[in-house]
């Protein structure tokens, strides 16, 4: 099975490649943020805990998160593989997602990480922004602030899966068939 943590800061294209990574080798992705949303519109008791949590204006704790990873994997028994998006951002969820992956005899097969300057980030995402209407595209100061909190608190766990030798990294400037053929050559050899 391949399973791929895409990796990058906001507007390195994550979102691009993830479709291009799905279609090629038929992968299933995993978005924390929809399947949050999913448990939640279906009231599973996942989503109902975690929507009370929300509504409270809290944060959904790691532990339901990877509940609702666990169903995600379970009802799709006959995947080839999942692109983790969103997830995870941290190293103790990197170390939970890799406890649940052990009890259904799986595993991370690899982080690919796409590699961006901020200059390009901040260009692309005012971009982004111009096309989408998001307001946090449209400010640069936004844009820096979001880009250093990816930094410092999801960065580490680049160095996870360094230590796991599971770490690649893609430039992630050029064209997006130029990277997203850098990625297949990465996920060919996982």
């Amino acid at each position: 099975m391949l399973n791929i943590v895409l990796f990058g800061p906001p507007g390195a294209g994550k979102g691009t490649q993830s479709q291009n990574l799905i279609s090629k080798f038929n992968l299933i992705h995993l978005s924390t943020g929809d399947i949050l949303r999913g448990e939640i519109s279906n009231n599973t008791p996942l989503g109902l805990e975690a929507k009370k949590l929300m509504d409270q204006g809290l944060l959904v704790p790691d532990e339901v998160v990877i509940g609702m990873i666990s169903n995600k994997l379970d009802a799709n028994p006959n995947a080839k593989g999942f692109i983790f998006d969103g997830f995870p951002r941290t190293v103790a969820q990197a170390e939970a997602l890799d406890s649940l992956l052990i009890t259904k005899n799986d595993g991370i097969s690899g982080m690919i990480a796409l590699e961006v300057n901020e200059e390009e980030l901040e260009r692309r995402l005012l971009s982004r922004g111009k096309e989408s209407g998001r307001p946090d595209d449209q400010n640069p100061e936004i844009i820096k602030q979001r880009v250093q909190e990816y930094t410092n608190k999801t960065a580490p766990v680049a160095n996870y899966y360094k230590d796991q030798n599971k770490f690649y990294a893609v430039r992630g400037i050029g064209s997006v068939e130029e990277i997203f053929e850098s990625i297949v050559k990465v996920a060919n050899q996982l």
